[in-house]
């Protein structure tokens, strides 16, 4: 077994594809590629996987390195995004949020009935992913079911991860011998959003305690940016950004129909050159004419991480207050109890093979698919790489 266990592991060049099967590396419930998965599968570990994050400042430069590999960056210009992990010690959160969650769905998939145990890998630090796949296979678990810790269509929210798990289990030598699935997008599944419902309505309660009037606040539904051409594309056509206005306008509908709302992005990291999407959330709030107080809901985000405590505690905070505004930033959904337990309902609608019908959804899309489709979520800056847990390409 060739392996980079305890590195990232290099990309893949290739994928194990099974006699008739359309989908690489998949269970055979899923190989033949339908939209969902509509019978009975067994799983024997659910393989959560994250972005990964420093956990010491000697980690900040390396981990940097790790998510820009390929770009030729060098670690001068690293270094002046460093300064945001350096001003918080060099340390992520993601990564305690991720043992968290890791913990708190072991522990209700047990209560629901399904005592599945769940193996934690990111793509960016330690434990990497390959770290976890050969930990599966040590353990004996064959058939993965795997969370991305992003609940969107997008290149790297989701194709990017289905490339990542093409590249452990290469790296691994196991491409023949352990299937990974992954669950639907769960953007609408309504125990992702109920932590932002109740965000909302918290915050506007304590705007009015304050003695700002609904009439006077704006709620700014915040997404990391990605660029224009990556959206186009996203979930076979502009899902990245449809999908977090649908859910905006259903968290308004149920926390507050009367306020104002708009969707803004985030943390671009492109060359001024490349369109990405806008309006980027510091401008928002400096358009903001006649409002007393903003509330920031970080909607593109499972858990706090350096995108939040940066781009939004601290840069879109003092943006807001140097303008004059009451500011409120509302909690993601970490491991908000509705949130763990929509998570272990994706895992019971693969395991009972639920029909999609039946799946909870709460706004128009319905249901994500389960398997994705062809040319799904494509980058054309950096050409298709190998994939697992969709159609080719």
């Amino acid at each position: 077994m060739r392996s980079t266990l305890g590195m990232k592991p290099p990309a893949a060049t290739g994928v194990h594809l099974s006699p008739g099967a359309a989908v690489p590396s998949a269970t055979p419930e899923a190989a033949g590629g339908p939209e969902h998965v509509e019978v009975p599968t067994r799983y024997d570990a659910v393989l959560l996987s994250g972005f990964g994050g420093p956990e010491g400042q000697d980690d900040v430069i390396p981990f940097l390195r790790n998510v820009t590999r390929g770009r030729g960056i060098p670690d001068e210009r690293l270094e002046e995004v460093a300064h945001h992990y350096r001003h918080f010690g060099g340390v992520s959160p993601i990564n305690d949020h991720n043992r968290e969650l890791r913990s708190a769905l072991e522990e209700r998939l047990a209560q629901r009935g399904l005592p599945l145990p769940v193996i934690w890998g990111n793509r960016n630090w330690m434990p990497y992913l390959n770290d976890a796949v050969a930990e599966a296979f040590q353990r004996g678990f064959t058939r993965l079911l795997a969370i991305p810790t992003s609940a969107y269509s997008s290149y790297s929210s989701c194709r990017q991860y289905r490339e990542d798990w093409a590249d452990a289990l290469e790296d691994c030598g196991l491409a023949d011998q352990v299937a990974i699935d992954k669950v639907r997008p769960f953007f609408n599944h309504p125990g992702f959003v109920q932590p932002f419902i109740e965000g909302v309505r918290d915050a506007i309660a304590a705007a009015e305690a304050d003695g700002i009037d609904r009439g006077a606040l704006e709620v700014l539904f915040c997404t990391h940016s990605i660029p224009t051409l990556d959206a186009e594309l996203s979930g076979g056509g502009g899902a990245y950004p449809a999908q977090h206005r649908s859910v905006a306008e259903y968290v308004m509908a149920q926390a507050a129909p009367e306020v104002a709302w708009q969707l803004v992005y985030q943390s671009r990291s492109g060359p001024p050159s490349q369109p990405w999407l806008e309006p980027d959330v510091n401008d928002a709030i400096q358009e903001l004419h006649g409002r007393r107080g903003v509330i920031l809901v970080p909607l593109g985000f499972v858990s706090d991480h350096m995108e939040v405590m940066w781009d939004l505690d601290t840069e879109a905070v003092e943006t807001a207050t140097e303008a004059g505004l009451w500011v409120r930033r509302t909690p993601t959904p970490g491991v908000h109890p509705a949130f763990v337990d929509a998570l272990a309902d994706l895992v019971a609608e693969r395991v009972e093979g639920r029909p999609a019908a039946r799946r909870c959804a709460v706004t128009a899309e319905g249901p994500w698919v389960d398997v994705c489709r062809p040319g799904c979520c494509e980058n054309r800056r950096l050409g298709f790489k190998p994939a697992v847990a969709g159609l080719a390409p």
